[in-house]
């Protein structure tokens, strides 16, 4: 993983995460700026899936368990696509705050991947 890009990620992540979650408790329903919001979580989560494709290819390999890694970037990935599912057959502002919660589970998510690849010790 590139560390600068997994900072960009998680900022972002959090960022959604704020908006949405304070958009959903002002009582605004899933609109185009929430949803497109997590839709840029989504595009930074598949470039970082071709990016832990290529590194280790480069010499960049996982320090800890690469089963652990893919666990957690497949399942960060599918994570934005059911909070829009959700968003979309349940259109209430609680689904925009579901969307909010997306985005701090995915900035988790990434730190968690970060420490799996550069910190722990195979």
């Amino acid at each position: 993983m590139i560390l600068w890009f997994t900072i960009l990620q998680i900022a972002v992540a959090v960022a959604v995460g704020i908006f949405a979650v304070s958009a959903g408790l002002m009582g605004r329903r899933p609109s185009d700026y929430t949803v497109g919001a997590l839709a840029l979580v989504e595009v930074l989560l598949i470039v970082q899936v071709i990016t832990a494709i290529v590194a280790p290819l480069v010499g960049n390999p996982p320090t800890g368990d690469p089963l652990e890694f893919w666990v957690y970037l497949v399942s960060a990935v599918l994570l934005p696509v059911g909070g829009v599912a959700w968003a979309l057959l349940e259109r209430s502002r609680w689904s925009t705050v579901i969307l909010g919660v997306v985005g701090f589970a995915v900035a988790v998510m990434l730190w968690r991947m970060e420490v799996i690849w550069t910190i722990q010790v195979a």
